[in-house]
């Protein structure tokens, strides 16, 4: 069995090289030569934990190769699978196809004998129906099927995703497309892992809405912090109570600044514009993009506030500006909404990311970048802790303390105990929580 990967980012490069860890031949393709000549030299573009190790070892194996020849390598496949971004339009909602049709009009003019096209993408419920007329009209010859594939990976833990799933959504017609699939996908029978074969529609759909429901989760449990904090309820114990539901299970049940990345934000909108074009509104999504945009400058307002109602002149250390942690993955990250608003308001920004930095520098100017967390803090009026890094969840309070001109604290993934930081001598504030918590109800 021989796959070609159509683009070499975040999910064409997982999903390429978890392909060849199954023994499949791989041959991973990308129009930017400067990126493939890195990866032939076994520098990996993103992080993604894990990853670097997985590619040098299929290199060395010879299953997986990386090319800018997309005719030769769609020429010599059993599958092409397309893997190319479907950024938010210029508009703001739909999702933007360019990429995926330039690819498309390429990949069939050297189609060579039955070949099954693979929508990895995140693409719009009719999109497969698309491809394949948009392939019939390049190449009216063309022996081939389509299939959409979706991918649900997490940035941070994508290879444990891809070769231990939960469930791999499959939308094709044909028995031959089903076989192709069948073949790629057989290490994870021998796993029993759940292979569901579905219409293209129904596979597309399917993408969304899984994304749509965790976001929508995210932002419920958002909006019962807020409610909490006016009822000095405490929204971890709220979130265990409905958790242990097992038709709501645990998940994504935790308070945070907003969900950002490059799937939930985009994602959500899209789907959201196909269903009003549908004239079928999904107005609970449609709430929980209005939720999660109020509730970036809200933190703001909850920074602001701590601070004694001004940072006008004042230095805040922020510890993490990446979505999530273990990823370097800026994209629609809540520290591009966050920190520009701080900014305006007169703050003196100073910053640590174990992995970002690069890249959020580019996105925010004013910001002043350091190397470690202890670094940052040093000299500054507050803290603020923006993304739930490992290296955070342990820091040294007492040296932390020391190091502040004042010791305030500003937790926005609840990462430390409200008493233990009281009793440290913080003013410490996080979502969802009382100041103190009693000791005889904490797990």
């Amino acid at each position: 069995m021989r796959v070609a990967m159509i683009g070499t980012g975040y999910v064409g490069l997982v999903s390429g090289t978890c392909f060849s860890e199954f023994g499949t031949e791989v041959v991973c393709v990308d129009k930017d030569e400067a990126k493939i000549e890195r990866l032939q030299a076994g520098e990996i573009p993103i992080f993604e934990p894990g990853l670097d190790q997985l590619v040098n070892t299929n290199c060395r194996a010879g299953r997986l190769s990386f090319t800018t020849d997309l005719a030769l390598a769609v020429s010599k496949a059993d599958a092409v699978f397309i893997a190319v971004g479907t950024p938010t339009s210029e508009n703001g909602e739909s999702a933007d196809l360019a990429n995926v049709f330039a690819v498309v009009r390429q990949v069939a003019a050297h189609l060579q004998g039955y070949t099954v096209i693979v929508t990895k993408s995140t693409v719009p419920v009719g999109t497969g129906r698309q491809v394949a007329a948009a392939v019939r009209e390049v190449n009216p010859e063309a022996d081939f099927d389509v299939v959409s594939n979706p991918e649900f990976l997490r940035e941070g833990s994508a290879i444990n995703d891809f070769i231990r799933p939960d469930r791999v959504v499959i939308g094709a017609e044909t028995d031959s497309a089903r076989e192709i699939m069948r073949v790629i996908y057989r290490p994870l029978y021998l796993i029993e892992t759940p292979i569901l074969f579905t219409s293209l529609e129904t596979a597309e759909l399917t993408k969304y809405a899984a994304n749509a429901f965790l976001a929508m989760k995210i932002s419920f449990i958002n909006e019962i912090a807020d409610l909490c904090e006016h009822t000095n309820a405490d929204v971890h114990h709220v979130a265990r109570g409905i958790g242990l539901d097992g038709r709501i299970g645990p998940k994504f049940l935790h308070p945070g600044p907003g969900y950002g990345g490059s799937c939930f934000p985009k994602d959500t909108m899209a789907l959201a514009h196909t269903a009003r074009n549908l004239e079928s509104p999904v107005r609970i999504i449609e709430t929980v993009i209005a939720v999660n945009e109020t509730r970036k400058r809200a933190m703001a307002d909850k920074i602001v506030a701590h601070c004694g109602g001004s940072v006008a002149g004042k230095t805040l250390a922020v510890l993490g500006v990446t979505f999530k942690p273990n990823t370097d993955d800026m994209r629609d990250s809540p520290s591009l909404v966050i920190l520009p608003l701080l900014l305006e308001q007169g703050a003196k920004l100073q910053a640590y990311d174990p992995e970002g930095m690069t890249e959020a520098a580019k996105l925010i100017d004013g910001v002043t970048w350091i190397e470690n967390a202890y670094e940052a803090v040093s000299g500054a009026d507050a803290l603020v802790l923006l993304t739930e890094w490992n290296e955070f969840r342990a820091l040294d309070l007492e040296r932390i303390k020391s190091l502040l001109n004042a010791p305030v604290v500003i937790d926005l993934r609840n990462i430390y105990d409200p008493t233990e930081m009281a009793e440290a001598g913080f003013s410490y504030t996080s979502l969802g929580r009382p100041p103190r918590v009693d000791r005889q109800v904490r797990h």
